[in-house]
């Protein structure tokens, strides 16, 4: 799925036919994969996953700040559990005319992977409470690289692909939140919405 969005996206695709495509194979993987964050009762009334409308503003492209202290953080997954991630970078960006930025965490478990959560003003009421997540390698969801460019210096941060935690469909499943750093006091109208309270299991 990301795979063929980034391969979209590199070869100069539509911006908007591309994050259609992706929300349709997304869809099609909640229905069907055996993996769905949904439980069978959830699938049986399944009509796809609400988005905010395609938001250009919401795409920017951002050097990669390296120069971080690398903090090692302990991040609650729930009121028993958390997971040890360390910032690695953080990015830069504007946002309603308000400069803002993001960290970008390196994942402490299952091997390690590049993970960047956030949370906006748009929570609790227009998107899931805890926040949502822009890219989580370990899971497969990529950052994007910026079309002819190889070295990484820049990538793209398209909140149009924010997405839910597995914990925003019901509570078979937890996941770390983001770090108050990650907490911005702007909206990103943009990616996946609040899951209404229907699609939520009352298993």
């Amino acid at each position: 799925m990301y795979r063929e969005r980034n391969q979209a996206i590199l070869s100069g695709a539509d911006p908007v036919a591309a994050w259609e495509r992706f929300r349709a194979v997304r869809d099609d993987l909640f229905a069907h994969h055996p993996q769905s964050a949904l439980d069978d009762a959830q699938r049986s009334t399944f009509e796809g996953l609400p988005y905010f409308a395609y938001n250009a503003e919401m795409r920017f492209i951002v050097d990669i700040d390296t120069n971080v202290e690398p903090t090692r953080l302990s991040v609650a997954m729930n009121a028993d559990e958390s997971m040890a991630m360390t910032t690695v970078g953080r990015v830069h960006f504007v946002v309603e005319g308000e400069a803002v930025s993001l960290s970008i965490y390196w994942l402490e478990v299952y091997g390690g992977g590049l993970f960047l959560p956030f949370r906006d003003a748009t929570c609790p009421v227009e998107s899931y409470g805890g926040g949502r997540y822009l890219f989580d390698t370990i899971k497969g969801s990529d950052f994007l690289a910026v079309p002819g460019e190889r070295d990484w210096k820049r990538i793209i941060l398209d909140f149009n692909y924010a997405y839910n935690p597995s914990c925003a469909y019901n509570d078979r499943w937890i996941c770390p939140l983001a770090p108050i750093e990650n907490r911005l006091v702007v909206p990103i109208r943009a990616g996946e919405k609040k899951q209404q309270l229907a699609l939520r299991s009352a298993a």
